[in-house]
């Protein structure tokens, strides 16, 4: 019955959709298409094996279809989502399903908004709710219900919004709502060109469980002794304060975060049985706290930014019992560089959401027009002192005219492979990675690029081999011939063995390539992409928001659309 409600509401979304362009003269329409297709092709000496699609089901896909129309103040939006054989949900599994994924209309009178349906919005840095999508991970944590804006002045805002998490194709059934005031205070004198402003803010979120996942956290905790036992609540709120401070070239970013004492899953908390023997995880009510500060400097070609976070028990979700990437309400911005290199971004941090205590510097400076360079150091520990993760990233960036350009550096890194991957008993991984990129303009139209890093990783003593899959050599080069054509080429190759690097019948360790050759067309703004791909196990990153992907072997067809 529901299969059917749904493909009824699908098309009647679709036939509005498609009348409203030839029925109202004045509006206008727009849209987007994505799409990523894989061949899978079994390769059990990388990994690359024993999940569906290795083993019978060879394709899938993964589509979006973003349409919007837009009338005397109304704003409409749809969003079909597709999957088929889709491994992009869970990296070790198949998922198929297809439905209205986002809709929403929207409507401004005056000083008040109004919007209905599927919401993307935030308060301040996001720290105590955040709805956005990561198309990478497959996150859409989008709020399902309504939401009001209501504008005091030119410079203040108060909105208030509720209903429940999207969950792909459903919701998930707890109840969230919110406030939010903003405003910006402009202390400064233009005349004399002085800068002095405040753009403050305050919000609030709240959290309402039903009964049954109550009962089922409580079912899950009714053998706990007395020392362990708690209180469990069906609401939880969580507050922010924050604050931009502009004085002239500095800013000053500062949020603080609570969150009520809830109940949520400990793996590191220690539970005391009835023989009196202590094991690890449990379920607690405990209360968090997120302090989060950035000031940045701007001027005289130097540029500035040093940031600070300090994060405890405030792992906050629509529904406690969910894990990863599931369910998040919460978005606690992460304390590390955004590397690209394809080997200096091999090891990324996590975002810790029950103990994280974390700063990173960033410093650049332009010297003249030719040569700029900057560093980067950042520190992620526990708040018991644990190392997570260190970065040392240095870089030098020359152009000379518009014939070439050259960036070069290093990178160091510590990285708790233990924590950020679940693999106990293995040492924090120690690399070095120099890298190089050097472009060419052969022609107004043509250019040629190269790349090249070497990874180079510590010993694990307990093994006997270099550390994780041991170092690494990778090599790239691209031809582009604008505005349609580019032309990749590269390699990964295993230059050292590891623990991890596979090995043939006879047990030795076997040091592989990992090919990838791509074509890009791109005509107006339409683009289209064919790549053979053989890609190593690792961690897959955005935003702090990560997750460990297994190897991959196979062709990816992609098409990126807008109309």
């Amino acid at each position: 019955m529901r299969e059917k409600s749904n493909i009824s509401f699908l098309k009647f979304v679709l036939l509005l959709f498609l009348t409203l362009p030839m029925s109202a003269q004045k509006g206008s329409f727009s849209g987007g298409f994505q799409n990523s297709s894989n061949l899978f092709m079994r390769d059990s000496l990388i990994g690359a094996a024993n999940i569906p699609q290795y083993e019978g089901e060879f394709f899938g896909k993964q589509s979006w279809l973003d349409l919007g129309y837009n009338i005397k103040g109304f704003d409409f939006g749809l969003r079909l989502d597709m999957f088929h054989n889709s491994n992009l949900l869970n990296p070790n599994a198949s998922y198929s399903d297809a439905g209205i994924g986002r809709w929403h209309i929207e409507k401004q009178f005056d000083k008040v908004q109004f919007k209905i349906g599927h919401i993307y919005d935030q308060i301040g840095s996001g720290i105590i709710y955040r709805a956005y999508e990561e198309r990478a991970l497959l996150i859409d944590n989008a709020l399902f219900g309504g939401r009001v804006m209501y504008n005091l002045s030119d410079n203040w805002q108060v909105k208030a919004f509720g209903g429940r998490q999207r969950n792909l194709f459903s919701t998930y059934e707890p109840l969230v709502s919110g406030v939010n005031l903003e405003g910006f205070i402009d202390l400064g004198d233009p005349e004399k060109g002085k800068i002095f402003t405040l753009a403050p803010g305050i919000g609030m979120v709240n959290r309402k469980l039903t009964t049954d996942i109550v009962e089922t956290i409580a079912n899950s905790a009714r053998n706990y002794t007395e020392v362990d036992r708690f209180l469990l609540y069906r609401c939880t709120n969580a507050f922010s304060l924050f604050n931009t401070l502009t004085m002239g070239p500095i800013s000053f970013y500062t949020e603080l975060a609570y969150k009520a004492p809830e109940q949520f899953f400990d793996p590191n908390a220690m539970r005391t049985l009835q023989s009196g023997q202590m094991v690890e995880g449990k379920w607690v009510r405990e209360g968090g706290t997120v302090f989060y500060s950035s000031l940045s400097y701007a001027g005289g070609g130097l540029g500035v930014t040093v940031e600070g976070k300090r994060t405890q028990n405030f792992d906050f979700r629509a529904d406690p019992q969910l894990l990863l990437l599931q369910g998040l309400i919460t978005y606690i911005p992460p304390m590390n560089r955004n590397n690209t290199y394809r080997l200096t971004a091999r090891y990324s941090p996590a975002t810790q959401l029950l103990s994280e205590q974390a700063y990173q510097v960033d410093v650049k400076y332009r010297w003249n027009k030719k040569l700029t360079t900057s560093a980067n150091y950042s520190s992620i520990q526990t708040l018991d002192g644990e190392r997570l993760y260190q970065e040392i990233y240095t870089e030098v960036f020359y152009k000379y005219k518009r014939k070439w350009q050259l960036k070069t550096g290093l990178q160091f890194q510590t990285y708790n492979q233990k924590i950020y991957e679940f693999k106990p008993g293995v040492p924090n991984v120690q690399t070095v990675t120099p890298y190089i990129d050097f472009v060419y303009k052969i022609s107004r139209k043509k250019s040629i690029r190269l790349e090249a890093q070497m990874l180079n990783i510590g010993d694990d003593e307990k093994a006997g081999y270099k550390q994780d899959y041991g170092s690494w050599f990778f090599a790239l080069v691209e031809y582009a011939i604008a505005p349609h054509w580019s032309f990749v080429a590269s390699d990964m190759y295993n230059t050292q063995a590891g623990k991890n690097t596979p090995t043939d019948e006879n047990g030795d360790k076997v040091l592989l390539h990992y090919p990838r050759f791509d074509i890009y067309y791109t005509y107006k703004s339409h683009r289209f992409s064919a790549s053979y791909i053989k890609q190593v196990e690792g961690i897959v990153c955005n935003g702090g928001i990560c997750r460990l992907e297994p190897a991959f072997s196979g062709v990816n067809f992609t098409i990126n659309s807008t109309f």
